[in-house]
């Protein structure tokens, strides 16, 4: 088993001829899985036949590690829609009717869509159509309170 510092110099010079950085040579790391390193394209294309598996292993790693990373999470949870984390700024809405907390970019995107297609202003959770009135949106509200929605309250 190697040490630290022996993987590090291992990590420093070319992976097929085995010549080390220097001041006037430069090596490049392997664009897919960034474990090993190349002098040029020639050591690198005589290399690929011993290093394709790892690689294609690493870079499955990598890209796993990024797909399935968890954002932070918020204490005003997730957007219902798109299920993103809601951002802590005032940055969305909170609908009378379904009392639901919308993303800013999904109220965006349903706006814009009701706009290109001529439509009525809609809840983008329910579908409900909007109150027109402070006094309607009031209503839905207390309409929710009376269903003991603890998000309306």
């Amino acid at each position: 088993m190697m040490s630290t510092e022996e993987e590090v110099a291992e990590m420093m010079r070319c992976a097929s001829c085995g010549i080390t950085e220097g001041d006037n040579i430069k090596l490049k790391k392997c664009n897919a899985c960034y474990l090993v390193r190349y002098c040029g394209v020639k050591c690198q294309k005589e290399h690929r036949p011993e290093h394709k598996k790892a690689c294609k292993k690493r870079a499955a790693e990598l890209r796993d590690e990024i797909l399935f990373k968890q954002p932070e999470g918020t204490d005003l949870g997730d957007c219902p829609i798109c299920c993103l984390p809601l951002p802590v700024d005032s940055a969305y809405t909170i609908m009378s009717c379904c009392s639901k907390n919308i993303c800013k970019g999904c109220t965006l995107a349903n706006t814009m869509r009701e706009y290109q297609e001529s439509l009525e202003y809609k809840c983008p959770f329910c579908r409900k159509p909007a109150p027109t009135s402070e006094a309607a949106s009031r209503a839905n509200v207390m309409k929710r309170i009376e269903a003991n929605d603890p998000a309306a309250m």
